[in-house]
């Protein structure tokens, strides 16, 4: 195995602490001093290090860029639940999420070998287990479990609380405080969403609420980890190396939900298994994770905002679902709450 070669790869993430920001400017200092004593000795004034704008644009571009991977991963996930819904009219909830997962391994794997990327760091390896267990396994075996009881508009009230329990847990979990402004913003498009999504389903709960609440929880834990080890690898990786990891688990579950789970091939069963495996658990956390690399967890989880309202429109356009005259304000309103997230 060769080094990575990735695009990602090729580009480092800065991280910037207190202590190292003091750090960069004792180093600066140390480095101007020398380049004004060798060209003293030449009779020359230093020359100073270009700063300011350069680095500027790079981050600004870095951060449109960030952006919008993190977007088009949201669109992804808008997605998911529609084909989960047409996934369940021809398997079992338990035999679908292995399936999935299974195909998505097949499809990291073949990304892994012709990258030829080497194993992860020792140290990495516990928090590829959280994004397996968190992302993985237990978001998509929870909320396909609810879905057997729950119709995809009630369970969009998760998705509309998933980006503030990923920005808490991110805050604890790497130290990042951000500010009043942010979590004002954050937390009243997580209530829009909310209000919402449970006006949609008639404002009852449902028995699959506890799947529900379980799956907010998994992902939220496993999207963090994720944040974190794609500064480290490139997103894409994060996700390959839990998928295949994962591969014994879901061999298992596979051949047991197959077993014990009638099973109906149909164009609309296969077609949603299709787009869970390659589009929602692949391509959609391949591009989360490295957007989510670029502009921070709290910042790209705010973008999930919109995945609600995304997943509704797909409700209607595929599963034939009724759409409420709320909608057009409550999307305006979770797209301020969005555009204040990435001010603040």
């Amino acid at each position: 195995m060769r080094a990575q070669n990735s695009a990602t790869s090729s580009t480092p993430i800065a991280v910037v602490t207190p202590d190292s920001g003091r750090a960069d400017a004792r180093t600066g200092a140390r480095l101007i001093a020398a380049a004004g004593a060798a060209a003293g000795a030449r009779g020359r004034a230093p020359a100073l290090p270009a700063t300011g704008t350069g680095t500027a644009t790079e981050a600004g571009a870095r951060t449109a860029s960030g952006t919008a991977l993190a977007a088009l991963g949201v669109v992804a996930f808008s997605l998911t639940f529609p084909a989960t819904a047409w996934g369940l009219e021809g398997f079992g909830p338990w035999s679908f999420v292995s399936v999935r997962s299974v195909l998505a391994a097949l499809i990291a794997g073949a990304f892994l070998l012709a990258g030829r990327v080497p194993l992860p760091a020792r140290e990495h390896w516990a928090g590829l287990a959280v994004v397996v267990a968190g992302v993985v396994v237990g978001f998509p075996l929870l909320t396909t479990l609810a879905l057997t009881t729950s119709t995809t508009s009630h369970a969009a009230v998760v998705v509309g609380l998933l980006p503030l329990t990923t920005a808490a847990l991110s805050a604890l979990r790497t130290g990042v405080r951000p500010s009043r402004r942010f979590w004002a913003a954050a937390v009243a498009g997580a209530a829009v969403v909310l209000a919402f999504t449970l006006a949609e389903s008639g404002g009852s709960l449902s028995a699959g609420d506890g799947f529900l609440f379980g799956a907010l929880l998994a992902c939220a834990a496993g999207y963090t980890e994720g944040g974190r080890l794609a500064r480290a690898m490139p997103g894409w990786q994060v996700i390959g190396w839990a998928l295949v990891l994962s591969l014994p688990l879901t061999l298992a579950g596979s051949a047991l939900g197959l077993a014990y789970e009638p099973v109906r091939l149909t164009a609309h069963a296969l077609a949603g298994l299709a787009w869970a495996a390659a589009g929602s658990t692949f391509l959609g956390l391949y591009v989360w994770y490295r957007g989510m690399a670029e502009i921070g967890a709290p910042r790209a989880s705010q973008l999930q905002l919109a995945q609600p309202l995304l997943t509704l429109v797909w409700s209607v356009a595929l599963l034939g679902e009724r759409l409420s005259p709320a909608a057009p304000a409550a999307a305006c309103a979770v797209l301020i709450c969005i555009a204040l997230t990435q001010r603040a």
